[in-house]
């Protein structure tokens, strides 16, 4: 992924740590469900930390605010200090959709490692990314991108990270639509074709749209996408489907128990996002749209 070196980047957007917990609101994107307990298991990290509880001694907790990327002002400053990428992935995404979405709040990426309290409790830093709808935070361990993506068996890179991110700001999306409330208000459902997979997947379309966006934004902040990236976010998109991780961790897969989709479904609908180019085309809970 290349960066228009004389693009102005707004650090502003950045930091903002999160609150106690309120509202009863559920984190999205590190997912309190039987699949993530499974995945928490395999990677090593104690699965109470995605409930909301943090067990044992706490580490240190370092969170990050705008002023931490103070020097992040233009394309240019990601090759001197490549944390500045996450501030032009941030600023790309919310361009777009300020743009496409009438009324659209500007939120925050937040970036911790440790543990970091949120209006939706307290999470570790092995959760990963994740949205909260009762703070409207986009959440980000830092460590994330450098081990636990690689342990799924994906190669990382900048578009890979884009995706990610772009898929945590699709949930602040469907916050903003009322999408998420009325899916979460019917509780913690599984399956191929459960309310919690249409999410999850919606959100797919629509980092897949941004990706679209940025990759024709000649004067944007990202200056090009190239195949190599496209393949590295439908590489990420697809590692993080349910039956990868869970032959990954228990060698056998159960479609029953599906939050997030499986590799193929990922892989689709983040292609259905970039080919049309079109939030509107990211209906996932359209009669027959799994089929």
């Amino acid at each position: 992924m290349q960066y228009n070196s004389g693009a102005q980047l707004d650090p502003s957007q950045m930091g903002g740590g999160g609150s106690g917990r309120r509202g009863g609101a559920v984190a999205v994107g590190g997912g309190a469900s039987i699949l993530v307990i499974i995945v928490a298991l395999f990677l090593g990290f104690d699965p109470s930390a995605l409930l909301g509880v943090v067990s044992g001694t706490p580490t240190q907790t370092t969170t990050s605010t705008s002023s931490d990327y103070a020097n992040c002002q233009t394309g240019a400053d990601i090759s001197a200090n490549p944390e500045c990428r996450y501030v032009a992935y941030t600023n790309s995404i919310q361009s777009y959709w300020q743009q496409a979405l009438p009324g659209y709040q500007v939120t925050k990426t937040v970036t911790f490692t440790g543990t970091i309290n949120t209006g939706c409790g307290q999470a570790s830093a092995d959760v990963g990314p994740f949205y909260c709808p009762a703070d409207q935070l986009v959440y980000l361990d830092t460590s994330f991108f450098a081990t636990q993506l690689p342990q799924l068996g994906a190669q990382g890179g900048d578009a890979a990270e884009a995706y990610v991110i772009a898929h945590e700001y699709g949930h602040h999306i469907q916050n903003l639509t009322g999408v998420m409330s009325k899916v979460q208000s019917g509780g913690q459902q599984t399956g191929a074709s459960s309310p919690q997979v249409r999410l999850e997947l919606q959100a797919d379309c629509y980092a897949g749209v941004w990706l679209r966006y940025a990759s024709g934004d000649a004067g944007g902040i990202i200056a090009e996408v190239t195949q190599d990236d496209l393949n590295r976010a439908v590489e990420a998109a697809e590692v993080v489907g349910d039956d990868h991780i869970q032959r990954m961790s228990a060698g056998r897969v159960d479609s029953t128990q599906w939050t997030h989709g499986s590799s193929q479904m990922r892989k689709k609908w983040l292609a259905q996002g970039f080919t049309t180019g079109d939030p509107n085309q990211c209906n996932t809970f359209a009669a027959g749209a799994l089929d």
